[in-house]
C-alpha cells in the first residue's frame, strides 16, 4: 500500500495533493510522529512526480512543524508539533482544514451535509 496518492486527473497542483495527503496521512494515524518518511528521491519515484516537487512540500512541511528533517538520516514526522502548538494557532489551523476539505468537496459535488455525515460514521 502506497503511502499517499496522487490523481494526475485531479486540477489541485500535484504539490497540494501531495501536501495534503501527507498531513492527512498523519492526522488520520497512518503515519505516527517519530515515523521516517521515505527520501525525496523515493518517493518521487513511487508517485512518478518531479523530486523538486516533493522537495518543495518537505520544506513546506518542516517550516510548518510538520516534519523534522535531520541531515544525513532523514525525513520525519515531527515529535513536537502536537504538544508545541498553542491553542490559538490550533483553532485557526482547524478553520483552515475545514475550509479546503469543503471547497475540494464541493468541487467534487459533496454537499456539505454529506461531509458531515461521513466524517461522523468515521
Amino acid at each position: 500500500m502506497a503511502l499517499v496518492a496522487i490523481d494526475p486527473r485531479d486540477a489541485t497542483p500535484i504539490y497540494a495533493q501531495l501536501d495534503r495527503a501527507l498531513r492527512a496521512a498523519i492526522a488520520a494515524g497512518r503515519l505516527h510522529p517519530g515515523d521516517q518518511l521515505p527520501t525525496v528521491r523515493q518517493l518521487a519515484v513511487d508517485l512518478r512526480v518531479n523530486a523538486n516537487t516533493v522537495a518543495r512540500v518537505y520544506t513546506d512541511l518542516e517550516r510548518d512543524g510538520v516534519l523534522e528533517t535531520r541531515r544525513g538520516v532523514g525525513s520525519f514526522v515531527s515529535a513536537t508539533r502536537a504538544q508545541a502548538r498553542p491553542a490559538a494557532e490550533h483553532t485557526r489551523s482547524l478553520r483552515a482544514f475545514v475550509t479546503r476539505v469543503l471547497a475540494d468537496a464541493s468541487a467534487a459535488g459533496f454537499s456539505r451535509d454529506e461531509v458531515v455525515a461521513e466524517l461522523q460514521r468515521k
